[in-house]
């Protein structure tokens, strides 16, 4: 499994009311492997996995390993149940989620089922800020993969971590900055978790290659693109970042309009709906 210099969206599952809509969620699989990604990220923040039955969870890892069959899958894990349930269902490995009650051994624990990356989400999503000495204790686990971080608006943190990186040249940093996705690649991140790579994807894979391959106009380029791209979709309120990616693959065909329900997410408005749409459309057409 080689994820350096990959793009592995954390994709969401389209709803209708309350339920998955699964023609929907097989269609956007579909149109997912046709892309050039390292993968997906399946039951992370961006698929509500802890919120979806293990029912839902079955179902939807089975889509997606059926229609990836030669791509990474990483399952989101808050429980060692989950690491199990990502196990049995085919899962390559675990985006560990961020755990407050000695972490070290939580990330130990979750590598005995699946090899494992680590998380450093921002507190108001849910996150635990780990200090360096944690982080160099995680990274320092053998079934550590590496790091991905989510500080949404804290260049400052991502700098920090990627300063502890250096001590690990054998882990990945990987950037789940929706925000500022460039200039973390530019920090030394190489690769990419991130729901915003749930549309829009090709962008974002073009942006990783330009990137490795030192295409400094296209990079920046994309960059800017993305950027505005992400002031669009991860925007106040946060939480609803989710339905705004289900509008944005539906401006693009890739899932009905019927089928961009949150269960668990906040209102947004309408006028939020056609800014995403209007962008996706005019990309499109450019």
């Amino acid at each position: 499994m080689n994820l350096e210099w990959g793009l592995i969206p954390a994709v969401p599952v389209p709803f209708r009311g309350s339920t998955i809509d699964e023609r929907a969620q097989e269609d956007y699989a579909a149109w997912m492997a046709q892309r050039r990604v390292a993968g997906v990220a399946v039951w992370a923040h961006t698929g509500r996995g802890p919120h979806l039955s293990a029912e839902q969870r079955r179902l939807v890892l089975k889509i997606w390993r059926e229609a990836l069959p030669k791509q990474a899958i990483v399952a989101g894990a808050n429980s060692i149940d989950m690491a199990r349930e990502a196990r049995r269902g085919g899962a390559d490995a675990l985006l560990a989620f961020p755990w407050r009650d000695d972490p070290v051994a939580f990330h130990k624990q979750l590598g005995q089922e699946l090899p494992v990356i680590a998380f450093y989400l921002y507190e108001a999503a849910g996150g635990v800020a780990y200090d360096d000495a944690t982080l160099h204790a995680i990274l320092s686990l053998p079934r550590v993969l590496g790091i991905k971080v989510a500080t949404l608006d804290s260049v400052m943190t991502f700098q920090r971590i990627a300063a502890v990186m250096r001590d690990h040249p054998d882990k990945l940093l990987i950037t789940g900055e929706d925000r500022f996705v460039g200039y973390s690649l530019m920090l030394g991140a190489r690769a990419a978790l991130i729901g915003m790579g749930a549309a829009l994807t090709d962008m974002q894979t073009h942006l990783l290659a330009a990137r490795r391959t030192g295409d400094d106009r296209a990079f920046l380029r994309l960059s800017g693109e993305l950027d505005a791209f992400g002031e669009v979709t991860f925007r106040h309120p946060i939480e609803g970042y989710i339905r705004r990616m289900l509008w944005a693959l539906a401006a693009d065909g890739v899932i009905p309009d019927g089928a961009c329900d949150d269960p668990w997410g906040p209102p947004v408005s309408a006028a939020e709906r056609d800014a995403v749409q209007r962008f996706v459309r005019e990309v499109g057409a450019s």
